[in-house]
């Protein structure tokens, strides 16, 4: 799939979204006494519930590891969970977060510029880019042919497209949002998995 080389499902690290307080849930399906943390992956952007270790502090935008090993904060991945099960600081925090992974791996989503292609003969998946219409997107295909895209600066000033990383951000947003068709960036919900496999 576009935007994940590889393919990798599992996420080696995340971002603290919010730490949430046994309070907040009152439903009884949850253990009473967990502090959790909400977070979202670095790799396929996956929403996580993590268990802290015992002591640890975390913070919102902090990047965490989920590798089992002594400097880890995290002891376990609890669950996925999905954007409507956000609290309301999590859900407030995620396009910050979302636009740190995207800044850090600036690289990734250039190539994204740079290696996309058709859908189908009437449907580009540049075209699955808030606000990157017909006359855009061809615009982005001649500049491309021309010479590969370097930077989100680059394709700004040699298109109309003037903040890619804020394209490239709502666009995920989006996915988590799974108010979306098709998959650019973000781990599908497992029911949307089966079917991404036979694309």
């Amino acid at each position: 799939m576009e935007g994940r080389p590889g393919g990798r499902k599992s996420e080696t690290h995340a971002y603290i979204l919010a730490v949430i307080q046994p309070k907040m849930f009152l439903r009884d399906t949850r253990p009473r006494g967990d502090t959790v943390a909400q977070a979202v992956g670095e790799d396929n952007f996956t929403l996580l519930e993590l268990v802290p270790k015992r002591g640890a502090k975390l913070h919102p935008q902090e990047r965490v590891s989920l590798l089992k090993n002594a400097k880890s904060k995290i002891e376990y991945v609890k669950r996925r969970i999905t954007y409507d099960e956000l609290a309301p600081e999590s859900a407030a925090e995620l396009p910050l977060v979302v636009e740190i992974i995207v800044t850090k791996h600036e690289y990734r989503f250039v190539q994204f510029f740079n290696e996309a292609k058709p859908i189908t003969t009437r449907m580009h998946s540049l075209q699955l880019l808030p606000g990157v219409g017909q006359t855009l997107m061809w615009a982005l295909l001649e500049e491309r042919k021309k010479e590969p895209f370097k930077s989100f600066a680059d394709i700004a000033a040699r298109t109309k497209l003037q903040n890619p990383k804020k394209v490239i951000t709502a666009r995920i947003i989006e996915e988590l949002q799974e108010d979306v068709k098709r998959w650019l960036f973000v781990r599908p919900p497992r029911r949307n998995e089966e079917r991404e496999k036979g694309r």
